[in-house]
């Protein structure tokens, strides 16, 4: 490889696995925890001060009026830049700060970011705090070995990935930060296996409905009518006509896991009648509105609106035929699904990286669910975007989550490749 020796790069990214440890401990040790955005300010800071002190440029963005912003929660964000010896493109690491609940059944303290038997454990090690790590670290290697690079690097710490990452990277994509011409290629090491290459990702409509009902006493339902009693028409009608329809389609992308090659639904949440934040005993009342949570998650292949027309018909003929029906039906949120080029040099140079360091061929998959590279696409009409990084997607969002070290500094030592690679154009 041009003017870099990778066996020097690589015993560089190794001789750095106790820095690595201790940075990933330090990152998971700071419970940015989404909602409702906790620690955030702490988190940017501590890895914008860390990045200054090698060279970087930091600024901080606050991304004020977005979802969950207030001056108690502030959506913080951190982009360090370095420039080069000479002009060139721009390589930019982006990884989202932001970590889900904790939940239950672990046997691990979730902050104490324990090692044990060669894993860091904790909330995020996997999704993705180890990402974040391995990528500092492997930029870090590169420049001391290589720091005489034309172009420059970015690395970027974002709010929000977990809720939607309206105040994160779709803020600095609005902005024109997080965008062409400012940028031209991008890396998110998110937690897809060190052996693969993710493209993109599904689509996802998430939408509320609402059955609507008469209020009466519970003791005389016949004078109400109960809304619960409808939605579970509507939950027939799913079961018979729409879940059947899904499991049908099928897509060409190389979606994992194999059960996300189909088009799916989950009902996130369903309520309805009173309120159960109260102690004692709820009142005789027949439920006028029952609400349920949908998370649609779409195929390439598929239209949005005949999504929602799937949904939206369904309803339409349960209030032809069910007496007293009625409904409204809410959009919360929806993406298009995107999928870069096997051919992108993002790719190629990556899918170089693994061969190099891994022996063996990158495999190409897309993400059953969405991450950040929607805004990147959409917003900032970059395409040249993949994510690439440590950790096993399946561990994400679960109890005793951890990443593995050797991964992390193989994953290191693939970044640190595919960015030589990228800033001197030889994909």
């Amino acid at each position: 490889m041009t003017d870099l020796n990778r066996d020097a790069l690589a015993t560089r990214i190794e001789g750095k696995r106790d820095e690595l440890i201790t940075l990933t401990q330090d990152l998971i040790r700071i419970p940015t925890l989404n909602p409702p955005g906790e620690f955030y300010d702490d988190c940017v800071r501590f890895l914008g001060e860390r990045l200054e002190k090698r060279g970087f440029t930091i600024e901080y963005f606050r991304a004020e009026g977005t979802p969950g912003d207030s001056d108690r929660y502030p959506r913080m964000n951190v982009v360090a830049r370095r420039e080069g010896a000479a002009p060139g493109p721009c390589v930019h690491f982006n990884s989202h700060i932001d970590v889900v609940a904790v939940g239950q059944g672990w046997r691990q303290d979730p902050f104490a970011a324990e090692l044990i038997g060669g894993r860091i454990y904790g909330r995020g090690a996997c999704d993705m705090k180890g990402g974040l790590a391995a990528s500092v670290i492997a930029v870090e290697a590169y420049l001391e070995e290589n720091p005489d690079y034309a172009g420059a690097i970015e690395i970027s710490g974002t709010a929000d990935e977990e809720s939607g990452g309206y105040g994160g990277v779709a803020y600095l994509a609005e902005l024109g930060v997080m965008a062409r011409p400012r940028i031209d290629h991008v890396i998110i090491p998110e937690p897809l296996d060190k052996d693969r290459v993710c493209l993109g990702h599904r689509g996802v409509w998430w939408a509320e409905i609402e059955t609507k009902g008469h209020i009466a006493h519970g003791s005389m339902p016949f004078d109400g009518d109960c809304a619960v009693r409808h939605m579970a028409a509507v939950m027939q009608r799913f079961e018979a006509e729409l879940f059947p329809l899904l499991a049908s389609k099928r897509t060409s992308m190389p979606v994992v896991p194999d059960g996300a090659k189909q088009s799916t639904l989950n009902i996130n949440a369903i309520h309805g009648g009173e309120a159960e934040e109260f102690e004692g005993l709820p009142a005789a009342l027949v439920p006028d509105s029952c609400r349920m949570v949908i998370d649609r998650r779409f195929l390439i292949e598929e239209d949005l609106a005949v999504v929602k027309r799937e949904v939206s018909d369904l309803l339409e003929s349960l209030k032809s035929e069910r007496e007293r029906f009625d409904y409204a039906l809410r959009d919360l949120f929806e993406v298009i699904p995107t999928m870069t080029e096997e051919s992108a040099p993002v790719v190629q140079a990556v899918a170089s990286g693994i061969e190099d360091v891994l022996g063996k061929p990158a495999t190409m998959v897309v993400s059953p669910g969405t991450y950040d590279q929607k805004h990147i696409d959409r917003i900032g009409k970059l395409s040249d975007c993949i994510a690439y990084g440590p950790g096993i997607l399946t561990l994400a969002h679960q109890p005793d989550e951890y990443v593995e070290v050797d991964d992390m500094i193989d994953s290191a030592k693939v970044m640190a490749l595919a960015l030589h690679k990228l800033l001197h154009g030889l994909t």
